[in-house]
């Protein structure tokens, strides 16, 4: 199973959830709502999950082995990484402009 696509969807900038991706898989099948966290100084996923009634979370969809969340975990904090630095680029570009419609 290849991963062909890579969206993210929303970018936080306050706490530890630093965005929410979708996944889509050899062109077929998309999985919604994973989650980006940082914390404890490094970058990791979190699938998406389902509130039991006990107060306990299920998932709803997960990688079977490690070697499978590993790559998908390394494709998906590349895309994070490379859209951060986008809206970064953009940001930066935005504030030129203003500044320059200013003179």
């Amino acid at each position: 199973m290849n991963i062909t696509d890579i969206k993210i969807r929303k970018l936080f900038d306050d706490g530890p959830m630093k965005a929410i991706v979708s996944v889509t898989f050899d062109g077929q099948l998309a999985v919604h709502d994973i989650k980006v966290i940082h914390a404890r100084d490094k970058f990791f996923i979190v699938m998406p999950s389902r509130k039991n009634p006990d107060d306990t979370y299920r998932d709803i969809v997960h990688p079977i082995n490690a070697q499978f969340r590993s790559a998908l975990e390394a494709a998906v904090i590349s895309a994070y990484q490379t859209a951060l630095a986008e809206a970064a680029q953009q940001a930066a570009e935005a504030t030129a402009e203003e500044a320059a419609l200013q003179l």
